[in-house]
C-alpha cells in the first residue's frame, strides 16, 4: 500500500504548504478538509517562507558566481607570487641577494622552496609578505626583481584579495540566509504534518481510490513500494 513522505526539500515544502492556500483559495475556505485556524496560519506563515528561501537562493547564486570569478583571480595570483618566490630564491644562489635578505620576505634562509599556497589564507598572508619584503629591500639600496616585477606581483595580489574579501561577505550572507530558513523548517514540517493528517481524516471513509485522489489534491504525496504501482488501488 502506498505511504505519505513528509517533504525533504525546501522547495517540496512550499509546494505542500502552497497546494493548500491555492485549494482554499478556489474551492472556498469553508469547504476545505482543513480547519480555518490552520489555513490561516498556512497563509500567513508561507510568504515568509518563500519570501526566506528565495533570498538565499539569490544569495548562493551570487556567491556562485562571484566564486567562478575568484578562483581565476587566485590562479592567476598564485602564479605570480610563486614565481616571483622561485626567481628570489635563485637569485640568492647566485649570489645576487644575499641569503640574510630573505629574512625581509619571512623566508627560511635555509632551504629553496616556495611556501605552501594552497589555501587562499595562506596565499594572502604571503603575498603580503613578499610584498612587503621586497619594498623593504629595495628601500635599502637592493636592486629590484624583474620578470615577473613586485609591482606586477602586487596588481594581481590586490586583484585577488579584493574577491577573496568580496567572497567571505558573500559566503557570510549565504550562511546567514540558510539559517534563517532552517530555523523555519520545523514550523512548515509541523503545518504539513498537521494538514496532512486533517485531510486523511477527513476522506477515511471514502473508496480507496477517491480518497487518495482527494488528498492529493492538498498537496499529499504518496510513494508506492517496490512491485506495488500497478496492483491496483482499490485494495488500499
Amino acid at each position: 500500500m502506498p505511504y505519505r513522505r513528509l517533504p525533504n526539500t525546501d522547495q517540496a515544502r512550499i509546494r505542500a504548504l502552497k497546494a493548500v492556500v491555492v485549494k482554499g483559495d478556489v474551492s472556498g475556505i469553508y469547504d476545505m478538509a482543513v480547519s480555518l485556524k490552520t489555513w490561516g496560519e498556512v497563509r500567513n506563515f508561507l510568504p515568509k517562507f518563500e519570501a526566506a528561501h528565495a533570498y538565499y537562493e539569490e544569495c548562493y547564486e551570487r556567491q556562485a558566481k562571484a566564486g567562478r570569478k575568484h578562483q581565476t583571480n587566485v590562479k592567476v595570483a598564485r602564479l605570480y607570487l610563486s614565481h616571483f618566490i622561485q626567481v628570489l630564491n635563485l637569485a640568492v644562489v647566485r649570489s645576487e641577494i644575499r641569503r640574510s635578505h630573505k629574512e625581509f620576505y619571512g623566508l627560511e634562509l635555509r632551504g629553496n622552496t616556495v611556501p605552501d599556497l594552497a589555501s587562499e589564507a595562506s596565499l594572502a598572508e604571503w603575498g603580503q609578505k613578499i610584498i612587503n619584503g621586497e619594498n623593504k629591500r629595495i628601500s635599502q639600496g637592493g636592486i629590484p626583481i624583474y620578470n615577473p616585477a613586485i609591482a606586477k606581483v602586487r596588481v594581481y595580489y590586490d586583484i585577488f584579495m579584493e574577491s577573496y574579501e568580496q567572497q567571505k561577505n558573500l559566503q557570510a550572507l549565504t550562511s546567514r540566509s540558510l539559517e534563517a530558513v532552517k530555523a523555519m523548517r520545523a514550523e512548515a514540517d509541523r503545518l504539513i504534518l498537521d494538514i496532512w493528517n486533517q485531510v486523511e481524516q477527513k476522506f477515511a471513509g471514502e473508496p480507496a481510490s477517491v480518497r487518495l485522489e482527494r488528498c492529493r489534491e492538498y498537496g499529499l504525496i504518496y510513494y508506492y513500494r517496490t512491485g506495488e504501482k500497478n496492483k491496483g488501488e482499490e485494495k488500499i
